[in-house]
């Protein structure tokens, strides 16, 4: 029986070789076919030639008045040929390289033209032609979808095929969202929704097909989020901490410093999770600087008074190594035995401590990915903490989990992250936000220079150096690129700056050196054997410094907002006043605004929705990583309020008792147990 995930051979005229086009289109579906949408329109309603204006591109219905003349330039035909349009306006057609047209441009045959309007020339450079009158092709006098084609697979063939396959399996199109929700978002039924975004009869129809299946995809997304979400609070047993009252309050006793009441809400938040019988899967987003790390802290403390082990994974040996010499000094004075683990340990030392984990001798672990090792085992780990989580796929992020017994765990981001983004990549968590500072952290001064005033920056830079303060450099390249002209690298700007910077010691870091090197590097810095590092991005997230009160960022317009403000992080982390100096030239308007944006605030929150704003969700952190959902229609920006509706759907039909039973909801559980979100006992 054929059906919508029938091959594509099934649709007439689709044989071996046009199924072979399709294919590398990742289209193997009739579903799939019908599911690739276009990524834009055309629009090529026919138009009277006393309408057209210059330089606009235009569609005509044209009779043919005469042979066509052509002439050569060099290797390039120009074809010309006198037309007059349906309201009698005569105008020249121009193609160019299309020589197989001359025999089929005869006087008298009817042709409508889509391109380029020349007033002053009265002609048409023709970008596409249809034969005939084109009334009723789908090709032309509509909105004409068009699609992203590969190879032999023009998008006129793609179009062809995606109409014969609507009208061949149009009885196969089945409705997936409730009734209820069609009504009460006044939603067109999806059988009309997929004819009208392939097929628009006009802007509005279009607007209502994509407004329907933007909604369809998110909620679909967001109630398999959910599912996980409930799936993981009510199948999975895990560890129910417990602690007493006076034992927490000794604890807080003995911080260096007063707590936030940001802070303290994260903990009561953890802290009940912990207690609960179900595992924690908790987001924890703070800006730069807020405190995020002592909230982490109290959680593996509360999870030692309950006689469970504890482990924070990093990206870096250089956040592993701070987190490590942070907790050891909060930590071991209470009793608690503390490890480190990273991959440029020796043998030896790592087996010690892999022997120590393993008999329950140490108490809090905290390492890079060489956690996620073979032969790391635990004896009783009851609390995973990811910092800087988004830096880690789903897959370590699972595998970590399986360490232990359904352990709770904590994520943690330094990236503040829109709430639209943090609603699609971290639906399935809970989330505490931290948006107030701790006491005593100075603002940071923000300045944007062009690269002119280099010599300021560095007259500024020296008076601080001269106070006792030190100061990063950072260039967004290690080396110079040939295909990056102009953009400062580390390398060349440590050698450029040794003069204007004699008498400080000038240090050089960047992601090629060892680990090794680069512990040696970081160690003098921390101890102001180095006054000036000169670095790469590689000091971005968690390096803490507080002596260090000037960052000076070449090519700032290089990076994203997000990475600016991280980078901006590094400094006003002590006592003293600290700037931030931006020097960039950005020649695009998004980049002046970006610039202009950093020195307007300094909420992480604030400009990570104009990060968002300005690159879209594919750049937000820097490079595309793989936790980022890819929607086929929905924007994470555009479509923001979408997603929220969405998610409240998805978490009221998850609220209900008998959700998996209702008739209504029977397509919306088939779609859980395709994706393999149910497990058996809800499917029998």
């Amino acid at each position: 029986m054929i059906s919508l995930q029938s091959p594509v051979s099934h649709i007439a005229g689709v044989g071996p070789s046009r199924e072979k086009d399709l294919a590398r289109l990742g289209i193997y579906t009739v579903a799939d076919l019908i599911c690739y949408y276009p990524f834009r329109y055309d629009d090529r309603t026919v138009q009277a030639g006393q309408s057209l204006q210059h330089d606009a591109r235009v569609t005509v219905h044209v009779t043919v008045q005469a042979p066509p003349g052509v002439r050569h330039k060099g290797r390039r035909s120009i074809m010309t040929v006198q037309v007059k349009t349906s309201d009698g306006m005569p105008m020249v057609a121009v193609w160019f390289n299309q020589l197989f047209l001359r025999d089929k441009l005869r006087p008298g045959e009817q042709i409508t033209l889509t391109g380029k309007y020349d007033a002053r020339r009265r002609s048409l450079a023709v970008s596409h032609y249809e034969f005939g009158e084109g009334s009723s092709s789908v090709h032309s006098n509509r909105l004409v979808p068009i699609y992203e084609v590969r190879g032999d697979l023009t998008p006129k063939v793609l179009r062809s095929i995606l109409v014969k396959a609507l009208k061949q399996f149009e009885t196969q199109i089945s409705e997936t969202l409730p009734h209820h929700l069609l009504v009460k978002y006044k939603l067109i039924p999806k059988r009309e929704a997929l004819f009208q975004i392939h097929l628009p009869k006009d802007g509005e129809s279009l607007r209502q097909a994509r407004r329907r299946l933007v909604f369809e995809e998110f909620f679909l997304f967001q109630l398999k989020l959910q599912a996980f979400r409930f799936l993981h609070k009510t199948d999975q047993p895990g560890v129910s901490h417990s602690f007493t009252k006076e034992q927490w309050a000794d604890f807080l006793r003995v911080l260096p410093f007063e707590l936030t009441e940001g802070q303290k809400k994260a903990i009561r938040e953890i802290l009940t999770d912990m207690r609960s019988p179900h595992p924690m899967n908790r987001l924890l987003q703070g800006d730069v600087g807020s405190g995020k790390t002592i909230i982490a802290f109290c959680a593996m403390y509360a999870a030692y008074l309950s006689g469970y082990q504890s482990a924070m994974m990093v990206p870096t040996e250089i956040l592993a190594e701070q987190h490590h010499e942070s907790a050891a000094a909060l930590l071991r004075p209470l009793g608690l035995r503390i490890g480190l683990l990273t991959g440029s340990i020796k043998e030896k030392e790592r087996n010690e401590l892999l022997d120590c984990l393993a008999k329950g001798q140490l108490d809090i672990v905290i390492g890079t990915h060489a956690l996620l090792e073979e032969g790391v085992e635990f004896a009783s780990l009851s609390l995973v903490v990811t910092d800087e989580q988004h830096r880690f796929g789903v897959e370590q992020r699972s595998i970590f989990r399986q360490k232990g017994h359904h352990p709770d765990v904590l994520f943690m981001s330094a990236t503040p992250i829109p709430r639209t983004l943090a609603m699609s990549l971290f639906g399935d968590l809970d989330v505490s936000v931290l948006e107030q500072m701790p006491a005593g952290r100075k603002p940071i001064q923000t300045h944007w220079i062009t690269s002119d005033k280099e010599e300021r920056a560095i007259r500024f830079l020296r008076a601080e150096l001269a106070k006792g303060r030190q100061a990063y450099i950072v260039a967004p390249l290690i080396e110079e690129s040939e295909k990056m002209e102009g953009v400062e690298n580390a390398v060349d700007l440590y050698n450029r700056l040794l003069d204007p910077l004699a008498g400080f010691k000038v240090g050089l870091m960047h992601g090629r050196l060892s680990a090794r090197d680069k512990e040696e590097v970081m160690g003098r810095f921390k101890s102001n054997e180095i006054q000036v590092l000169i670095s790469t991005t590689v000091i971005e997230v968690g390096v803490n410094v507080p002596n260090a009160t000037v960052m000076v960022i070449y090519n700032a317009d290089r990076f994203g907002l997000a990475q600016l403000h991280q980078l901006r992080g590094r400094v006003g982390r002590g006592e003293h006043a600290s700037s931030c100096i931006l020097i960039a030239d950005p020649v695009t308007e998004t980049g002046k605004e970006r610039m202009q944006a950093m020195v307007s605030t300094q909420n992480g929150f604030v400009l990570a929705e104009k990060d968002l704003e300005l690159r879209g969700p594919g750049e937000f952190f820097g490079i595309r990583q793989s936790g980022m959902p890819e929607f086929r229609l929905g924007d994470l920006v555009a479509d923001a309020n979408v997603m929220r509706v969405a998610r409240e759907e998805a978490q009221y039909c998850m609220s209900l008792q008998d959700f998996w039973i209702l008739p209504e909801y029977r397509d919306l559980v088939q779609y859980l147990k395709d994706e393999k979100v149910l497990k058996a006992p809800i499917q029998d």
